[in-house]
């Protein structure tokens, strides 16, 4: 079983493909903190630099997916699922102009998923010691 630490809904895989068509490669980031911090932000690929405790949560539409350390250590029992709901995005992210925003929901992992992804995170980590 192959677990994700983030998804997308076919409506943001939808979004995405148009966004990556107008603006070439994306990248996401999930931070946390008040008013656009706490929305998933879509960049052109390089246009957000990546800090130390960023994490790469995985990838949505081919895209890397990125949070915040403090974020993620939140967050680390649940799945994020990348959605779009009608809006304005963030002043920096990509979809604002779309008159849709992407938006993050969460749903806690199941036991069996939590195994899973404790297994295969400590063998990855055990790979590059």
């Amino acid at each position: 079983m192959t677990v994700d630490r983030v998804t997308a809904t076919s409506a943001a895989l939808v979004l995405i493909a148009q966004l990556r068509a107008q603006h070439g490669p994306l990248m996401f980031h999930q931070s946390g903190g008040c008013c656009d911090g706490s929305a998933p932000m879509c960049y052109a690929q390089g246009e957000f630099i990546v800090g130390d405790y960023d994490r790469l949560l995985g990838h949505i539409g081919g895209m890397p997916f990125y949070i915040s350390g403090p974020q993620f250590e939140y967050w680390q029992h649940t799945q994020l699922i990348i959605d779009v709901v009608p809006g304005r995005g963030g002043m920096f992210s990509l979809e604002g102009p779309t008159g849709q925003r992407f938006l993050t929901r969460s749903r806690l992992f199941t036991d069996a998923e939590w195994a899973e992804l404790q297994a295969t995170e400590t063998a990855g980590n055990a790979d590059t010691a």
